[in-house]
């Protein structure tokens, strides 16, 4: 069975995920599909609209197939690593930049690779079951597929917060942060897709919307803002232990199980992005990282405890990363870099 099912319904060119078993984690192979369908659609006088779902009610799209990542990597090999996050970078850019509407419908876990799938076209619906989140620096990589970017553009330093945490978010929040457009309860989403493609009119969307439920990030902002305002990793940890709170707890535990080269290098990652946002800039920041991410970090190691042996208890070599080596992997890269002049 394949992965996808890519096919024009009435007015409406539809990309349905269809590998819910394994939580409809992005592959290489699928997303050089959905970029070929995007690009054959995008002067179809036939397609009014694009149509981004999944099936399965656990998750729109949990991530990239990162197993097949660490498979390779254990070789000493990156190629497939390299030309997998080319092309995934590329089919983000070109939903960013997409001339028709791409209405995406995230259910579940929204995730690495699902944002990037999910969260740059407009609009961006989220359900009662949304449970978004940028957790790469648990696994030795930094918020990629234009996730800083997004995180960039969120208000106050929610961006640092969740990019170093990996803190979910729920629909309330995916709204609050700039992640998602509109809150559809997901009982209306078979009625909204009919309606989209027998007109084509994305203004279905925005006369199904309701309010999201209350999330928790705008109370918590204050203290968010006073820690994740700081230069640096390490003063962010102290602020944060000053404070005392329940929250600096609870987010202190978070920073702790993370990698800290990743957490570095996403703080510059995400500053470098507010200062001058571009969605292709950041793409191409974030593969001078993804590119060494292999045999230059600790993200095999990351993977190997989250997806491998599910230890979740990895082994950071890198545990007091200065800034030397976060401009090193943030430095363009001598041949090979991403170009995404094209799209």
């Amino acid at each position: 069975m394949s992965d996808l099912s890519i096919r024009i319904e009435g007015r409406a060119g539809r990309i349905t995920l269809t590998r819910p078993q394994a939580l409809n984690a992005l592959s290489h192979a699928m997303a050089l599909e959905i970029d070929a369908a995007l690009i054959g659609w995008a002067r179809d006088p036939a397609v009014a609209l694009v149509i981004l779902d999944a099936e399965g009610p656990r998750a729109f799209c949990a991530g990239g197939d990162i197993a097949a990542v660490h498979a390779e990597g254990v070789t000493g090999s990156d190629a497939g690593a390299r030309a997998f996050w080319r092309d995934e970078y590329a089919m983000n850019l070109r939903l960013g930049r997409y001339p028709k509407p791409v209405v995406s419908l995230m259910q579940g876990f929204v995730m690495g690779g699902g944002v990037g799938l999910g969260c740059h076209g407009h609009p961006r619906i989220v359900g009662d079951s949304t449970q978004m989140a940028m957790p790469e620096c648990g696994i030795g990589l930094i918020p990629d597929v234009g996730g800083t970017h997004l995180l960039a553009c969120a208000p106050g330093h929610l961006g640092e917060y969740l990019g170093l945490t990996g803190a979910r978010m729920g629909p309330g929040d995916a709204l609050l942060t700039g992640f998602a457009d509109r809150f559809i309860p997901e009982a209306g989403w078979p009625a909204l897709v009919a309606t989209l493609c027998a007109t084509g009119d994305v203004a279905a969307v925005a006369a199904a919307a309701a309010l999201p439920p209350p999330g928790r990030l705008a109370a918590l902002r204050p203290q968010i803002d006073a820690a994740f305002s700081a230069p640096t990793v390490p003063e962010i940890l102290a602020r944060l232990e000053a404070a005392g709170s329940d929250f600096a707890a609870e987010t202190l535990k978070a920073l702790r199980r993370n990698s800290p080269l990743s957490m570095a290098c996403t703080l510059a990652l995400v500053r470098a992005e507010r200062a001058a946002p571009d969605l292709a800039r950041a793409l191409e920041r974030e593969y001078r990282y993804t590119a060494r991410a292999v045999l230059e970090t600790d993200f095999l190691e990351g993977v190997r405890a989250a997806v491998i042996d599910k230890d979740r208890t990895p082994r950071w070599r890198i545990t007091a990363p200065t800034a030397e080596m976060v401009d090193r992997l943030l430095a363009p890269l001598d041949a090979g870099g991403l170009d995404l002049g094209g799209i």
